[in-house]
């Protein structure tokens, strides 16, 4: 579109290259209806070609299943990959906790996600999301949760993992939380009093890794995440060996929000189904170890719905039997601590000294995480924890708001 601009006198109109001559009309300049009409006008086009090339990016949220660095090397290309096809640019969301991913989704500030399996069934419930797509690994569109020992362990079976130092993954995650810990419900039993002391990687390989360098006796891990690294020559994986499979569930999908326009989520669908289709695409996907997005139903995740359904029984009847927040001798103690931006980060500062703390007190304690001081404050006003590390400014912001008292100080 070609715009002219008008000159009042001599009356001429600019069009390309050269100036010709108009007649003038009466009076000096156009009259007062033309430049109304242009003036009117021009709100309606600049806007127009201004929003042909400011494009929203697609935001796609990736949790930590693997370590910060690899999901960006694993992920970034896929998230580029369907920006391109949709032709939008294209932002990785990377977060290190479900749980961050999963208020991402509910503020809805983000287009699609990679997560859970179990955040998935939760997220649905509780604020609607919908399936999208799902990967097919070695075949099929499903994973289990393997329980691995170092290679040099005497352990052969899951139960023989008492009073062990057990890895798990995320709070939300399926494989690497919500299994186990319903394995051990159904024979009555909680992490607290199974496993000698529990901790979280916030990622599968960390599992594996801090299992490889006896950091802890045993975890839970995803077998497609295992496999990977297996596959890859992990050194770690190789100092490795499982002990226990679980049966298959869902394997993690690919969301989008509820709310999310027919249009956009199908054209999202369909780069992803057709991505294997696609030279560039199929490459990616190898890299991936992924063989193609196909559909899936919700009914897939059916299994992991009955397990919440049976843990979520099994700890209100613990809590009702007074194991969980008493105070007697065999109650767990949380410390908690500022997990800022990296809870994987915060647990390997931490954990040495609650290890430390629990031979000298001879009780067992747990890391508790905040999201921030204020945050780690809140959990000891509300008995989230029994006591925290704070800085001396929110220190004093709590005695103000929870009567909190000090026990000891740190020296520089």
């Amino acid at each position: 579109m070609q715009i002219s601009f008008f000159h009042p006198w001599p009356w001429r109109a600019r069009s390309g290259v050269k100036d010709y001559e108009c007649p003038r009309p009466p009076g000096y300049g156009p009259g007062p209806a033309l430049l109304l009409a242009l003036l009117l006008s021009l709100p309606v086009l600049f806007p127009a070609a201004a929003a042909g090339t400011a494009q929203a990016p697609l935001r796609v949220g990736v949790a930590s299943m693997v370590t910060p660095v690899s999901a960006v090397r694993y992920y970034q290309e896929i998230v580029n990959y369907l920006g391109g096809k949709l032709g939008r640019p294209a932002e990785m969301v990377h977060r290190t906790t479900y749980d961050e991913v999963d208020r991402l989704l509910e503020q809805r500030r983000l287009d699609a996600a990679f997560i859970c399996s179990a955040p998935y069934v939760l997220d649905r419930d509780q604020f609607g999301v919908e399936l999208l797509a799902a990967p097919v690994v070695n075949g099929d569109p499903f994973y289990r949760s393997l329980i691995i020992v170092h290679r040099d362990s005497p352990a052969q079976r899951f139960e023989d993992l008492e009073g062990a130092t057990f890895v798990f993954v995320d709070p939300k995650s399926n494989s690497g939380r919500l299994y186990p810990e319903y394995w051990l419900a159904r024979r009555g039993r909680s992490p607290e009093e199974f496993f000698g002391r529990f901790f979280y990687s916030y990622s599968h390989n960390k599992s594996v890794e801090l299992v490889a360098k006896r950091k802890a006796d045993a975890a839970a891990v995803d077998s497609v995440v295992y496999r990977f690294m297996r596959e890859n020559g992990s050194p770690y994986a190789r100092a490795t060996r499982v002990i226990h499979r679980s049966p298959a569930f869902g394997i993690p999908p690919v969301v989008v929000p509820a709310d999310t326009p027919i249009f956009e989520k199908e054209r999202l669908r369909s780069a992803l189904l057709t991505m294997h289709q696609d030279p560039e695409g199929a490459r990616i996907l190898r890299a991936m170890r992924i063989e193609r997005f196909v559909k899936v139903t919700d009914a897939n995740y059916d299994l992991i719905r009955e397990m919440q359904r049976q843990v979520a029984a099994f700890r209100q009847r613990y809590r009702q039997n007074g194991h969980v927040g008493s105070t007697d001798a065999n109650a767990v103690l949380g410390f908690a601590v500022t997990a800022r931006h990296n809870p994987r980060l915060a647990y390997e500062r931490y954990q040495p000294l609650v290890d430390y703390l629990t031979e000298r007190l001879g009780r067992r304690l747990e890391l508790v995480l905040g999201k921030d001081a204020r945050d780690a404050a809140l959990k000891v006003g509300t008995s989230q924890a029994a006591f925290a590390l704070l800085d001396p400014l929110t220190y004093l912001d709590a005695r103000l708001r929870f009567q909190v008292e000090p026990l000891a100080r740190g020296r520089d």
